[in-house]
């Protein structure tokens, strides 16, 4: 694949891919930096995608590495003191989003592949390298306990 072509299929997808960042990390600049970065990595093993077709999915797996090596170099950082709270945007505030946070992060990222960024069950399993079946079963198990924290939250109100 040319440098050329490589651009082309990556602005195809970089809309899917934002939202997908997105969601799961929770804030624009985030996303922002985490979409750049599996870009970046994407040019460089580009050499080594065997089948073109399967670019959006390569592409999904790369950016889903880059967000949970984010998300862990997060939890490794130790704040020294606490800033006051900062403007969250308008997003974070939903009940939806909050609930989705609380989710374990397996189940959060069917959900955030599937929902959010708009992926079949059959892509959705290859980039999270599971089988198709073990997507659905984590999709039902994770649309049932948002289902729950949604119900929950709204009785509380």
């Amino acid at each position: 694949m040319t440098e050329q072509d490589y651009c082309r299929k990556v602005e195809e997808v970089k809309p899917r891919l934002y939202r997908t960042a997105l969601a799961y990390l929770g804030s624009e600049s985030a996303a922002i930096d985490a979409v750049d970065e599996a870009v970046y990595k994407g040019l460089l093993s580009c050499p080594r995608l065997r089948r073109e077709g399967a670019f959006p999915s390569w592409m999904g797996r790369i950016l889903m590495n880059v967000c949970n090596d984010e998300l862990r170099r997060r939890k490794r950082e130790t704040t020294v003191e606490t800033f006051p709270e900062m403007a969250r945007e308008d997003f974070d505030a939903l009940p939806l989003m909050e609930a989705l946070g609380k989710l374990p992060a397996p189940l959060r990222q069917v959900v955030t592949l599937r929902h959010l960024t708009g992926l079949t069950l059959a892509e959705t399993a290859k980039v999270l390298s599971i089988p198709q079946g073990t997507a659905a079963s984590q999709e039902r198990r994770a649309l049932q306990l948002l289902r729950l924290e949604l119900s929950e939250e709204e009785g509380a109100i």
